[in-house]
């Protein structure tokens, strides 16, 4: 309640409306769309990335994932305003009189958000067929490490074989394919490697090559470049390399890579989580994949106990256990980005749109 020396109305109504009205546009209009813009960027961020680690830990224990897409946020507010003034009679001797005036608000926000399930052909393009070389390869020219885009999207290069957790002896992979990935960064690094896309302009098919070294490559370089030519069986008379999709080598002037799909990157990252051993004793899961080839850490490390850091990167339960992903592991909060990006290009080509957010701007 606030008390003032009574005005004649017309002066109350204009001492009052600016206050209402000062309330009303600091809530609606501008001010909301840059707090809710920002907002919600981040909440479909922060969703995304648990919905990424809940599918991996979901596939470590042979459960079946479920992918829903947010299609549409409605911001919807309500902001309901009130005042009113009482005048109070004075001393006629002081020749003053005196008023009170009331003024209240209610707010409230009930935003509403529509779901969409990854179903049928937008499911089978996006997560279940193996990735296309000419859409992952070309990540590598635009930075991202060439090791860890193979180690999470190819299943086998040259014939050299990626971890598979259902692989029986075999699983672990081939050591010569982490040598494999080491020379390729070294030799990323020192700009001696390079991945083409290109177009044919008779059959518009797209065609990714790999060119390895240069003509003023440094000596350094050479021993980079002989490793990788060792391990692929590629001829050294030859720079560029087309890539195309296959088990294995063959006239030593092409690359043959296998693919992984989405699904397949998930349950490999899965594989690769330490889970508690009475999991794997009782039959739940099976083993963990095991490092090998001079591999020092998992792709994704995800930690798992009764509680997350408050500041964990990303947390979500699982039966009695909580799995999380470190704020100060870049690392893995890198590689669950280069996962996202992938399954974002897996997605391009389908007809999806983008979430729609619809805030109140008066």
């Amino acid at each position: 309640m606030i008390s003032f020396r009574l005005l004649p109305r017309r002066r109350l109504i204009a001492a009052l409306c600016p206050l209402l009205m000062t309330s009303g546009c600091a809530w609606f209009g501008p001010h909301m769309l840059r707090t809710d813009q920002v907002d919600y960027e981040r909440a479909l961020g922060d969703a995304k990335k648990r919905e990424m680690l809940a599918t991996i830990v979901g596939l470590r224990f042979g459960d079946s994932p479920s992918f829903v897409a947010v299609s549409q946020i409605i911001a919807s507010y309500t902001f309901e305003a009130n005042a009113g003034a009482i005048a109070e009679g004075g001393s006629s001797t002081a020749g003053t009189s005196y008023g009170q005036a009331s003024v209240g608000a209610t707010y409230s926000n009930h935003p509403t958000f529509t779901f969409v399930p990854t179903t049928g052909e937008a499911l089978a393009t996006g997560y279940i067929r193996p990735l296309p070389t000419e859409l992952v390869l070309p990540l590598a020219d635009s930075g991202v490490p060439i090791d860890l885009l193979l180690r999470l999207s190819v299943q086998s290069v040259g014939g050299l074989q990626n971890a598979a957790p259902l692989g029986g002896p075999t699983s672990d992979g081939s050591p010569g394919f982490f040598e494999l990935l080491r020379a390729l960064r070294r030799l990323q690094l020192a700009g001696q490697l390079t991945v083409s896309y290109k177009e044919d302009p008779v059959d518009h098919s797209h065609r990714v090559t790999m060119t390895l070294g240069s003509e003023d490559a440094p000596p350094e370089t050479k021993a980079d470049l002989d490793d990788v030519r060792r391990l692929l069986k590629l001829s050294p008379v030859v720079r560029e390399y087309p890539v195309v999709y296959g088990p294995a080598n063959g006239d030593g002037r092409s690359i043959r890579m296998v693919t992984r799909s989405v699904m397949g990157i998930l349950t490999n990252l899965g594989a690769q989580i330490s889970v508690p051993e009475d999991d794997v004793k009782r039959g739940a899961t099976i083993p963990t994949v095991h490092l090998i080839g001079g591999e020092t850490r998992p792709t994704i490390i995800v930690h798992v106990g009764s509680k997350a850091p408050p500041d964990a990167y990303a947390t979500i339960g699982y039966h009695d256990a909580t799995y999380w992903i470190e704020n100060d592991d870049f690392d893995s909060k890198y590689a669950l980005t280069v996962l996202q990006n992938l399954i974002a290009l897996s997605q391009a080509n389908q007809d999806q749109k983008a979430p729609i957010l619809t805030v109140p701007a008066g």
